[in-house]
């Protein structure tokens, strides 16, 4: 995985040189100048906050401050700091870090401010505890030749992101621990502010994320601190709308207020930090340290402010930002997170995690043989994760909201190394993002098939971006969801074709789990 990440950034790097300067644009702070790239124009390395160190460490981002003269913005900021032990095995490359870590980055093809092209605002994955805008596969440069504005904006994970603490949440007076949504929501006020002067239009921006980036789009559509800064939203492999995490039960992830500020002072106090003055005076090394390797050691918390509320309630209620949305998830998000396991294993997994519901679970998704059980924890990984919260989302969004919602089902499988450990995979979790932006690149040996359902997606996602509805001219009819007729888009695989919801069953199943958690059900 390492010499193929290595490979592509650096056939995207070959790609991409002999750029020119191209004429200087003035945004709130100061003038920033890109560069010229086979007909758009990129800027790289803006800063849309304040760096939030010292003082400013786990504090919503301030302002950035004003320059003088002529910025060149033509390499990537720094990405947050993370634990990059894991990255290789997940997919990630090894970047650059630092505290001083708020940039975002631009790519147009306009060619004058007043062109007014739709805006794709990409929110990065990587489990809140990793991600960065300098990963080759985010290029925005295909995107934005089929005629939009593609921006990608960095934000704070692991626990510069997320953690969450009494004394933080005295000083701010409205909880914390999500320092990283105020840090999209940040970006996404600088796009209302000056994407114009790139010749999108603020009028009609749309958010668009994977895994945990995903996931934020999803909670941005809920949170009344991102209210009039996106007209559309697409989620791809994310949503949140299981109800909070409390003490270890199965298929959720949001903790309430009181928990994350618990974990957080432990936190800190394992590092000798028994204040948070203290916490701001370590290293931005040590708390990498700490935290350690792997995902979800820190999430968006229920804070009452950025998310006032269990998801699913506030959508029940209506009480959501209400815009169109596309969302979907693919076919084999598992076989990323569970390579292998045992039956017996399987099984006390599931009765730890889900309790008196155990039962109901196992008949949905059994674990009678080593073989079945990898079938069914990759499945339920994918749907208590993924496709629970996608089909959630356009059910509630249908009934309680005037904006459509598109769904759809992702199984292309992508043309995998000949090794082992990708034998038995299929549509796994986060290949979908290569053919989104069009990066289709070596040493993988794509095939025309591959090339065809990425112009598909591309189309889909940026004629989405421009009106609110992915169809046009020569791509699939892709009818908006409708609990008479609950259509999805699947998306790859044998063709591309309409059918009902995917394993609906087993998402019925988890309904009544996930209802029986909140109370309002019996196992």
């Amino acid at each position: 995985m390492r010499m193929m990440l290595s490979a592509v950034f650096a056939a995207m790097t070959v790609a991409g040189s002999g750029m020119a300067s191209a004429e200087p644009v003035r945004v709130q702070t100061g003038l920033v100048e890109g560069a010229a790239e086979n007909g758009l124009t990129v800027y790289k390395g803006i800063p849309f906050a304040a760096p939030p160190v010292g003082d400013l460490r786990w504090k919503a981002p301030a302002p950035a401050a004003n320059w003088e003269g002529v910025r060149k913005t033509v390499a990537f900021g720094p990405s947050c700091p993370q634990d990059q032990s894991m990255s290789p095995a997940m997919g990630f490359p090894i970047v650059q870090t630092s505290e001083d870590c708020l940039y975002l980055n631009v790519w147009t093809p306009a060619k004058s401010p007043g062109e007014k092209l739709p805006v794709l605002v990409w929110i990065y994955g990587g489990g809140f505890a990793l991600g960065s805008t300098a990963m080759p596969t985010y290029d925005g440069a295909n995107l934005a030749r089929r005629g939009a504005v593609v921006v990608s904006v960095a934000y704070r994970v692991g626990p510069f992101g997320f953690m969450a603490h009494p004394e933080l949440s005295a000083e701010s007076g409205h909880g914390s621990g999500n320092f990283g949504l105020l840090d999209q929501i940040a970006g996404l006020k600088w796009v209302r502010d000056n994407i114009a002067a790139f010749g999108g239009d603020p009028n009609r921006v749309t958010i668009f994320g994977e895994s945990a980036g995903g996931i934020s789009v999803s909670m941005l559509a809920a949170s009344p601190v991102a209210k009039g800064l996106f007209h559309r939203a697409i989620s791809e492999s994310g949503g949140s709308f299981g109800p909070p995490q409390t003490g270890g039960i199965g298929g959720v992830n949001v903790p309430p207020l009181k928990a994350a500020e618990a974990q957080g002072k432990s936190f800190l106090a394992g590092l000798g930090a028994n204040s948070l003055a203290e916490g701001r005076k370590l290293s931005a090394e040590a708390l990498v340290k700490a935290q350690g390797p792997g995902l979800g050691g820190f999430w968006p918390v229920l804070d009452g402010y950025v998310l006032p509320d269990d998801q699913y309630k506030l959508y029940r209620a209506g009480k959501y930002n209400d815009v169109p949305v596309l969302i979907g998830t693919n076919a084999d998000e598992g076989s990323l997170f569970v390579p292998s396991i045992k039956a017996a294993d399987y099984v006390a997994g599931v009765k730890t995690g889900y309790g008196a519901y155990a039962d109901k679970i196992l008949a949905a998704y059994p674990g009678n043989t080593d073989e079945q059980a990898l079938r069914s924890a990759r499945d339920l990984f994918r749907d208590t994760g993924f496709a629970w919260h996608t089909w959630a989302w356009a059910r509630l969004q249908t009934k309680t909201g005037k904006s459509k919602a598109y769904l759809y089902y992702f199984r292309q499988r992508p043309p995998y190394p000949p090794l082992p450990q990708f034998k038995d995979w299929g549509a796994s979790h986060g290949v979908e993002i290569q053919y989104v932006f069009g990066n289709l690149a070596p040493p993988m040996q794509w095939r025309p098939e591959d090339r065809d359902v990425s112009d598909m997606m591309g189309a889909y996602w940026v004629n989405f971006a421009a009106t609110g509805d992915p169809n046009g001219a020569g791509l699939p009819a892709w009818p908006h969801y409708a609990e008479s007729s609950p259509a999805t888009l699947l998306i790859g695989g044998p063709q591309t074709e309409l059918d009902v919801v995917p394993h609906l069953d087993k998402l019925e199943v988890l309904e009544g789990y996930y209802a029986w958690r909140r109370g309002e059900g019996r196992p």
